[in-house]
């Protein structure tokens, strides 16, 4: 085959590949806002993540497992809530700066209007039994969403017994020996590097013999 028609066909192949790719769909600032509105206005403490994971994941389907844990671990690496740094990332990642902005607008908006109404509220009659029955209530549903949320990830992202033992470490530094989160996460992310890093796959020249 000449090379000026081998290359027409290569670029023939090529262009239909890339029709029959289709592209991913674009988000729009609004939306983001829309969906972080309803989870700030819907998610309690730290069910907030399945919340996330739900909407973001499952439901509009605009991240994948592995970029929302991609996400979560960056979120948990850096200061302040992980809430409103899940939204200014995953919101970054869908639509660049006007969807972080819109979407930590969104997950804010609905706390702070509430938990100012709630503050008053919770002065004036916090120590009803009532009240105090429901936050607890209210506690051991998000630890649920939590541990089911963590259980849906697992089963995705796992790949061995190795993940296994790093997050055992985790649970034992944070819990018993009462490590910082951050020292914690940087540690198992020095002793993950190490582990998964990129092994030389060049074989050993054979001796030659004498």
């Amino acid at each position: 085959m000449p090379r000026a028609t081998h290359r027409r066909v290569m670029s023939d192949a090529v262009a239909t590949a890339a029709k029959a790719t289709p592209e991913p769909a674009t988000v729009s600032a609004v939306d983001i806002f829309i969906q972080f509105l309803i989870i700030g206005a819907t998610s309690f403490g730290g069910g907030a993540v399945a919340y996330l994971r739900s909407s973001l994941v499952t439901k509009n389907k605009w991240l994948d497992d592995k970029s929302f844990l991609e996400l979560f671990s960056i979120s948990q690496s850096l200061p302040g809530l992980n809430t409103t740094n899940m939204a200014i990332l995953s919101g970054d990642r869908m639509r660049g700066w006007p969807g972080a902005v819109a979407a930590l607008t969104g997950v804010v908006l609905p706390g702070a209007t509430l938990m100012t109404i709630a503050g008053i509220l919770y002065g004036m009659h916090g120590e009803r039994p009532l009240v105090t029955a429901g936050l607890k209530g209210v506690a051991a549903a998000a630890s649920g969403l939590l541990l089911a949320t963590f259980i849906q990830l697992a089963r995705k992202t796992l790949r061995g017994w190795l993940d296994v033992v790093f997050i055992l470490i985790a649970v034992i530094a944070v819990n018993w020996f009462h490590v910082s989160v951050l020292y914690a996460l940087i540690g198992i992310a020095t002793l993950a590097t190490l582990a998964y890093r990129p092994r030389s796959s060049n074989p050993k020249p054979e001796q030659q013999p004498t």
